[in-house]
């Protein structure tokens, strides 16, 4: 890939990550308009390790707080809210890995259709909007259950549709179970850290494997410029959330789908 569609695809990427506008939906859309071949491997696993460089830095004094809380928690310390939320992280996480191994053929193949991508992007848009619209927005991270980070957990694991947006359908389910958008968009940040980590390292296996010659100038290009638009992008929303609501990020993937079905018309 050029210089020019390295960084295009790897600020898309940054920014779209951590959207509720589904990432794989625009690095479809983005080298079908430009007319541009397939990134490849070695990208895809740039711009993962630079959205995690992002989250992890943006969060980096919460992280720290649940991994201290989290670890005194298993040697019989307390349960403070922080070692609960680490808990609960793991446990909204496993939905996802399992279905994630068994299904990945399944993934690969038949889901991997711009067709699908397009009425995810609708289909879970709408239902993004539904939520926002029909909930109390009341409960935090930190009042979660067992049973409502379950049922996160397997909504996250719908993000393994193409379109559907890992952060979008989290937010999705936080905001069906009254969370205020806020909480929800935390925690959904929260929970991407594992999926993003276990997605990454699994894309640096094949890419060992597939012996392929890599740009190692290009690729730290990539990370850095994914994880600097990343950043920005979850310092914004968090700052504009409560103001604007979801209605924009709906009415963008409609547009969204919309034009990927016309394209592909």
């Amino acid at each position: 890939m050029d210089g020019a569609q390295l960084v295009v695809l790897a600020i898309v990427q940054g920014l779209t990550e951590f959207l509720p506008i589904s990432s794989s939906a625009h690095l479809i859309l983005v080298p079908l308009l430009l007319n541009w071949s397939d990134q490849g491997l070695a990208f895809d696993v740039a711009v993962h390790v630079g959205s995690l460089i992002a989250v992890l830095f943006y969060f980096r004094r919460e992280v720290v707080s649940i991994l201290t809380a989290w670890g005194q928690s298993l040697f019989g310390g307390s349960m403070p809210g922080d070692a609960r939320l680490g808990w609960w992280i793991i446990l909204g996480t496993i939905p996802a890995v399992v279905i994630g191994y068994f299904g990945k053929g399944l993934v690969e193949t038949e889901l991997r259709s711009p067709w699908v991508i397009a009425y995810a992007t609708i289909g879970f848009g709408l239902l993004l909007w539904v939520a926002d619209l029909v909930q109390s927005k009341q409960r935090t991270e930190y009042q979660l259950g067992s049973v409502q980070v379950i049922v996160i957990g397997f909504f996250q694991a719908l993000a393994l549709i193409p379109g559907t947006s890992r952060s979008g359908i989290t937010m999705t389910a936080g905001l069906l179970l009254g969370m205020t958008r806020q909480a929800a968009a935390r925690f959904s940040f929260l929970l991407s850290m594992p999926i993003i980590f276990a997605s990454g390292a699994l894309q640096t296996r094949d890419l060992i494997q597939s012996e392929v010659i890599i740009d190692w100038g290009a690729l730290l290009l990539a990370v850095v410029l994914s994880a600097i638009s990343a950043g920005l992008c979850i310092h914004l929303f968090l700052r504009l959330i409560d103001r604007v609501g979801m209605l924009p990020f709906v009415i963008y993937r409609l547009l969204l789908g919309s034009i990927l079905i016309y394209l592909l018309s």
